[in-house]
């Protein structure tokens, strides 16, 4: 497991100024989560830290996203290589439709160009499914269609992807934003699973899911850090009167 941290981040579209001296550190074993109104620029963020934000055309970054002490954006520094240790899975699930549920699972592996025996990715795909929570309800229809999952299995399909990679932090960006209740439950205990093995950092619009999931709490506006630390002060006893607006339901 890794720390990931970002020393005074900012971010731009165009000329679009969207984060602020944004400084957060992430710690291995823990799940950080990132909160605040929408527009804040949270998804921003957590893109800035395997490098998905500079994929945006006029995207641009100025300070550090240090991983285990080096500067993920430095000039010798792959972003592809970054993409494959620090992993993400977006809002809404974006599993291959017509690809089988198993070769879903070990798309990124077979995308990375690496040679791997199809015996050793069929092992990795059940190592990743079954660590998503997710392969004692497929194993017995590996080879049938990913669209045909529920959108919660379809999320964890998603995750299992990820993880295929081996990773050493997972980002999630509203992973359960779309999802029923159920589903979001089982997202939920599928982090508190994961952040034995992994650094985690998950934006959510949901405050209650932020207070059950995380260890760390960071809370923007327009851009900027308003407060950071562990979840319970973050929650409880706030030193800023306008996370305590926030968490309570004042605003936002």
């Amino acid at each position: 497991m890794r720390k990931v941290e970002t020393v005074d981040l900012d971010a731009w579209f165009g000329s679009n100024h969207v984060l602020h001296d944004v400084s957060l550190t992430a710690r291995p074993g823990s799940v950080t989560a990132i909160i605040g109104p929408s527009g804040c620029g949270k998804s921003t963020l957590i893109r800035c830290l395997n490098r998905m934000h500079e994929e945006v055309r006029g995207a641009r970054v100025e300070g550090k996203v240090l991983f285990d002490g080096t500067d993920i954006y430095g000039t010798d520094v792959d972003p592809v290589a970054v993409r494959r240790r620090i992993g993400m899975v977006f809002q809404r699930p974006n599993p291959f439709p017509t690809m089988s549920i198993l070769d879903n699972a070990t798309a990124g592996l077979r995308l990375s160009g690496e040679r791997i025996p199809r015996s050793k990715l069929t092992e990795r795909g059940e190592r990743a499914l079954r660590a998503a929570g997710l392969w004692d309800e497929v194993k017995d229809r590996l080879d049938e269609p990913g669209g045909r999952l529920s959108g919660g299995q379809q999320q964890r399909l998603c995750i299992a992807r990820a993880l295929a990679v081996e990773p050493e932090v997972i980002l999630l960006d509203e992973p359960a934003s779309a999802l029923d209740p159920a589903s979001t439950l089982r997202i939920e205990e599928l982090v508190g699973d994961l952040k034995e093995r992994y650094t985690i950092v998950i934006v959510t619009h949901n405050m209650q899911q932020a207070a059950r999931v995380s260890d760390w709490t960071l809370f923007m506006l327009f851009g900027e850090v308003v407060e950071f630390g562990p979840t319970e002060k973050v929650f409880t006893t706030p030193d800023d009167k306008r996370t305590e607006d926030y968490v309570t339901g004042r605003f936002g």
